[in-house]
Parts: structure tokens; sequence; C-alpha cells
């Protein structure tokens, strides 16, 4: 039997039914406060555009860009897929159910492994002893 997915003992079809203030009082203090102080302009034009998307259901609908990294994962966002601003571009995200009660800069990484390159000639005095293939 699959395992079956739930957020404080709720399934994800209950919190997709529960009103916002029900399903605040689930969240954890920091996600609670940040939502009960109510959504800032950017996260209000998100969660319009999901809406919208919501509604129009359609099959060839591009994913919703957005810079709203302090955005709160709610219900109605899980099975969507948005690009995340992590700085420098946009990566995607496709919301699943886990993510929920998490923020979504919580699942884009703002800076990359650095690779150093291999001296080569002129590089430093030291590269003058280093074999060149």
């Amino acid at each position: 039997m699959p395992h079956q997915f739930s957020y404080r003992g709720h399934t994800i079809e209950e919190l997709q039914q529960m009103s916002m203030d029900e399903f605040i009082r689930l969240l954890p203090s920091r996600q609670r406060r940040s939502l009960s102080r109510g959504l800032t302009a950017d996260q209000r034009v998100l969660m319009e555009l999901i809406r919208s998307l919501r509604r129009s259901r359609g099959k060839d609908a591009k994913p919703i860009k957005t810079h709203c990294r302090d955005m709160v994962i709610l219900p109605e966002m899980v099975g969507l897929t948005l690009l995340v601003h992590s700085g420098k571009e946009f990566a995607s995200v496709e919301i699943k159910p886990e993510m929920v009660g998490h923020y979504l800069g919580e699942f884009i990484i703002t800076n990359k492994k650095v690779v150093h390159g291999t001296p080569g000639i002129g590089a430093s005095r030291s590269s003058m002893y280093v074999p060149l293939k």
C-alpha cells in the first residue's frame, strides 16, 4: 500500500477544503505569524495568478514567474509549477504535497557551488611546476 501524505493528521484533500484560518492554525509559529499578518502586495498578486490559473485550468498554461520567495506554500498551490527567482535566474519548482507549510525560497538555492579551474600557463608562478599533460 503506497504511503498516504498527511500534514498534521489531515490529507491534502482535507487541507484544500479547509478555510484559510483553519489551515493557518495548523502551521508552525513562524509561518502562522507571517500569514496572520496578511499577504504582501507581491504575495497577493501571486495568489491571484494561481487562482486564475486554477479556474482556467488550461493544459498549455505556462508556469507563473515570481520573485516571492517568502510565500508560504498553501494547499491550493499543490500540483502547480512555479518559476521562482534565485537572484540570477528563474528556477522551476513543481509544488508537491510534502512542501505545504514551507517557504518557496527553501527549494531554490541562491548560490552555486564554486568550481575552481586547474592552473594553466601563466596562472601563477607556482604553475610553472605543474606538468602539462
